[in-house]
């Protein structure tokens, strides 16, 4: 089932990155454009739909960290997409009804799914807020994350599934940066990113193919190798195991990953700021 209707603002004849997640996610807020090119992505990577699922439970056993091992209870999630259960406030407020958690996203289609992401413990509390991940500032200096989060206090940084749409010329680590540089002392950073960082040189080649085919729909893809995404960590701690793939990163039984041996899903890692 596929999304109705042209929503203000949306051209919903190019396939989108977040609709496409959603589709391979099995949501239905998506169109038949962006079916077409995730279904081209699919041909090309039958595992494109466990990889995002693999990233998926990534999100959510490192919120559940952060959240019961790490003491967190303030997360920002930049880039968090169409909201899909469970959204990362209710893992978080499952372990600490008191969490809160801002969203921002650029997209318009989020923004009119928003209200999913509201729905807060009343102990807790969730905003959103429509914003361009490239300019830190507009996101640290809001009205909105700046009545819901405590600046003086950690709070986790969720960039999952960001950076790989976010070309080198626009600067991904100099944006990253200026998070970072606004979030005190003891806060986290979780974040995935596709790879082509691959020992086998025909998954590596199909890497390359699925760049293309996000490119022809008019998104950047940019996979970057293991050096390249452990740059986004520099200067912080990264929390065991490291940067591994998104499903070998603290596994739980009782998600069974899709992916099979040797089949990659993301780089991931959650670092703590010193």
């Amino acid at each position: 089932m596929t999304a109705e209707g042209n929503l203000p603002g949306i051209d919903t004849t190019k396939p989108h990155s977040a609709r496409m997640y959603d589709y391979y996610l099995g949501g239905k807020t998506h169109y038949e454009a962006d079916v077409q090119a995730a279904e081209a992505v699919i041909a090309t990577v039958p595992f494109a739909g466990g990889m995002a699922r693999a990233n998926r439970d990534f999100m959510i056993r490192a919120t559940r960290w952060l959240t019961s091992e790490a003491g967190v209870r303030q997360f920002l999630d930049i880039g968090s997409g169409i909201p899909t259960e469970p959204n990362l406030h209710q893992i978080a407020q499952s372990v600490a009804p008191d969490a809160r958690v801002v969203y921002t996203d650029s997209d318009p289609i989020v923004l009119q799914y928003a209200q999913a992401l509201l729905h807060s413990t009343p102990e807790g509390r969730t905003a959103y807020l429509q914003a361009d991940a490239a300019r830190p500032a507009s996101i640290v200096d809001s009205d909105e994350l700046r009545s819901t989060l405590d600046l003086t206090r950690p709070v986790a940084l969720s960039v999952n599934a960001l950076f790989h749409f976010v070309p080198d010329e626009w600067g991904p680590y100099e944006i990253l940066k200026g998070l970072l540089e606004r979030l005190p002392s003891g806060s986290y950073l979780c974040l995935s990113h596709a790879t082509a960082d691959i020992d086998d040189p025909a998954l590596a080649e199909l890497g390359r193919e699925v760049e293309e085919i996000y490119a022809k729909g008019g998104t950047t893809l940019r996979l970057r190798d293991r050096a390249e995404v452990a740059r986004f960590f520099e200067g912080l701690e990264l929390v065991e195991p490291g940067i591994v793939m998104a499903h070998d990163w603290r596994p739980d039984p009782e998600q069974v990953t899709e992916l099979k041996e040797g089949q990659p899903s993301m780089l991931a890692a959650v670092a703590r700021k010193p």
